[in-house]
């Protein structure tokens, strides 16, 4: 597995939205168990999750949706030595959509982009994922905020409640079986057994 040091556009410097080492570890360790053969990464940023997820899986097709262009094309170059690495640039939302139009379907979906929209995706993620695929989300508890009680901060509080809202639709879903994971920021993992 590479380096995040080594990835075009990684300044160890300043705040950069990149996986923490616990949860980069998971989604690899996840991966090289279940062999997923189409994987769907929703947030690119410099591609390096893509990386893990191609490095785990190598007979993968992967594609992963990034909005911002310039970032979209330096995961381009960092993921030049994967054949089987499609990144796409546009809003998630559009392009999900565009996938289910298509009638594609995904046996891992990667969702590690906007947070806030989590819930708006997850109808539209759950038709892409096939039977017994998994869905596996980053960040759910988005700096503790989540699950703290009392007053979130006003700036937060809308992405903090569709969160919350996400989980509890991923924890009820009957034909998801659901667990949250106390790993970095939390991650959910959702595999899906009906269809």
């Amino acid at each position: 597995m590479e380096k995040k040091e080594d990835f075009l556009g990684y300044n160890k410097d300043e705040y950069i939205p990149i996986l923490k080492d616990e949860s980069i570890s998971f989604i690899y360790q996840l991966c090289l168990e279940k062999q997923p053969k189409n994987i769907l990464e929703i947030g690119t940023y410099i591609g390096y999750s893509a990386s893990v997820l191609l490095s785990a899986s190598p007979n993968a097709h992967l594609k992963t949706v990034e909005l911002n262009k310039e970032n979209a094309l330096i995961a381009q170059k960092n993921l030049a030595k994967f054949n089987n690495a499609e990144v796409i640039c546009g809003d998630a939302k559009d392009v999900i959509k565009a996938l289910l139009e298509k009638h594609e379907k995904f046996d891992f979906i990667f969702l590690d982009g906007p947070k806030g929209q989590y819930i708006r995706y997850l109808p539209t993620l759950k038709e892409l994922l096939c039977l017994n695929g998994i869905l596996v989300a980053d960040n759910v508890y988005f700096h503790g905020m989540v699950k703290a009680e009392g007053i979130i901060p006003h700036k937060h509080r809308s992405l903090v409640n569709n969160l919350r809202k996400f989980i509890e639709a991923i924890k009820k879903d009957g034909d998801f079986k659901s667990e949250i994971h106390d790993i970095g920021d939390g991650i959910s993992v959702s595999i899906k057994i009906n269809n």
